[in-house]
């Protein structure tokens, strides 16, 4: 199965679940941007941010893992599946 990493910039305690879209740091590097209304505690803002993008993808939760970054803002995430359809649902975020 090919899999599929890309950034995220999460925001916890942000009011609501919701994808922002595409933004570049400093260095020209993209992450997405997310929120979630949970607080990061117990890695409740973690899960949320799986069942967003989950629900967002259109594909299972047990596809999606934080492959680094578990305590930061700024997390890698790896998602299970066709990359390209993938990505194209992506990109159009």
């Amino acid at each position: 199965m090919k899999s599929l990493r890309f950034a995220v910039r999460l925001t916890p305690r942000g009011g609501r679940d919701a994808i922002d879209g595409w933004a570049e740091d400093a260095a020209g590097k993209k992450h997405l941007k997310a929120r979630v209304s949970l607080p990061p505690e117990d890695g409740k803002a973690n899960k949320a941010l799986i069942a967003l993008l989950a629900k967002t993808l259109n594909i299972p939760k047990s596809t999606i893992r934080i492959a680094s970054g578990e305590t930061s803002r700024l997390k890698t995430i790896e998602v299970y599946g066709d990359s390209a359809t993938l990505g194209a649902k992506l990109s159009e975020l």
